[in-house]
């Protein structure tokens, strides 16, 4: 009768989960309990499976973009920040630059008032040519081709330097009295990024300058015809020199020219410069690490090299490798001056320490150029970045 009496046994339904376990050492389950309808416990996960999934995809993409955010030194985080304030103050500067222009014209125009009342009748000349419409020089049949296809052997603040070397050469040959046609090869890579955005594209609106994403051999075969014609420029200055026969009459100026890479590791000097000829400049700017690269590159393209005569009329006391808007610049004052050693002395910092032989002085050293393009050149890439323009000069351009 007793054993009738006594409730049976509620029989386990899981081992291992609950309260009674931990007296004998095994942890507590980590699921929840909640009662049916019956008065009966029935366990229930803490998250779903859905819900379980999503965790762990968040959790997967925090630890990616972790992982995927690069750490910047210190250094990095310096410039990161000046570059920053930099161009958060563009539209100050830009509206500064404009308010110093107008107060410099109003004096300029007080200026020229006074000296009237006073009797005169000269007029200031303009501190510069004229920015926009045709430019004052004579066209002659010569063309400049700058190669740029050295990216992957520059520095991002060398390619800068880069772009305000040819900034400078497009100004200095705008305002030449006789000027080239010029053009860039290998048009685009990072050099073409800097001129589309930084730069704001202003160079769409350069005057006699191409820019073509072909190689440097193909552009002086198109160059030819460049040359040609009305267009392509007459016969003046040096050029016409030297364009001389035998017999005291001036050749054709249809004389067929050469296509010459200029190089300070050529064998060959370059004595004059012919119509109708190429020239080109190797865009690199890299301290002289790839020593030889432009020369190795026009020899194995079948390209004739040559060097300016600087050993002949100079004695330097550093290297002879000069910036491209240097070699430009002596190029243009030779076909104004026919004279090599006068090119030089014009153009040359005085740091390259350049002295016309057989002479005791530098000439007209002391008095050529302004503070600006009497710096070094290489300080002035590295460092400074302006090769010789003022910065004032370059943000005009770029932002004009």
């Amino acid at each position: 009768m007793e054993s009738e009496e006594r409730p049976a046994k509620l029989r386990k339904l899981h081992h291992g989960t609950g309260v009674g376990n931990a007296e004998k050492g095994d942890p507590p389950s980590s699921l929840g309990k909640v009662g049916d309808s019956n008065g009966s416990s029935v366990e229930e996960p803490p998250f779903t499976a859905t819900e379980t999934m999503e965790t762990d995809a968040t959790l997967n993409e925090e630890n990616e973009g972790d992982n995927s955010a690069p750490k910047l030194s210190k250094n990095q985080l310096k410039k990161q920040r000046r570059l920053e304030k930099w161009e958060s103050g563009r539209e100050d500067r830009k509206v500064k630059r404009k308010e110093k222009i107008k107060a410099k014209k109003e004096r300029r125009r007080q200026a020229w008032e006074e000296s009237r009342a006073e009797g005169s009748t000269v007029r200031a000349p303009l501190s510069r040519p004229p920015r926009r419409g045709d430019p004052v020089g004579t066209q002659v049949p010569i063309t400049i081709i700058f190669d740029c296809d050295f990216d992957d052997f520059m520095h991002d603040h060398e390619l800068k330097s880069l772009g305000l070397q040819i900034t400078r050469s497009y100004s200095d040959n705008r305002k030449a009295p006789f000027r080239f046609h010029m053009a860039i090869s290998s048009w685009g890579g990072k050099l073409r990024e800097r001129f589309d955005g930084v730069l704001a594209k202003q160079y769409t609106s350069w005057k006699g300058f191409r820019f073509l994403e072909e190689d440097f051999v193909k552009v002086g075969e198109l160059s030819k015809d460049w040359m040609k014609g009305p267009q392509g420029g007459t016969i003046s200055g040096a050029l016409a020199t030297g364009n001389q026969a035998e017999d005291g009459e001036e050749k054709g100026s249809e004389e067929e020219g050469e296509v010459v890479y200029l190089s300070a590791e050529s064998e060959n000097t370059l004595e004059r410069l012919k119509p109708n000829s190429t020239y080109i400049i190797g865009g690199l700017v890299d301290k002289n690490r790839h020593k030889g690269l432009c020369n190795k590159r026009a020899l194995n393209r079948g390209i004739k090299t040559a060097k300016l005569p600087i050993g002949e009329f100079l004695q330097m006391k550093s290297r002879q490798v000069l910036v491209t808007n240097h070699v430009l610049e002596i190029m243009l004052r030779w076909l104004e001056f026919d004279d090599w050693g006068k090119a030089f002395m014009e153009v040359l910092p005085k740091r390259k320490g350049g002295m016309l032989k057989n002479s005791g002085d530098d000439g007209d050293a002391e008095e050529r150029g302004t503070p600006e393009e009497d710096e070094d050149e290489e300080v002035q890439a590295q460092a400074e970045g302006h090769d010789g323009m003022s910065k004032k000069d370059i943000v005009e351009q770029a932002e004009e």
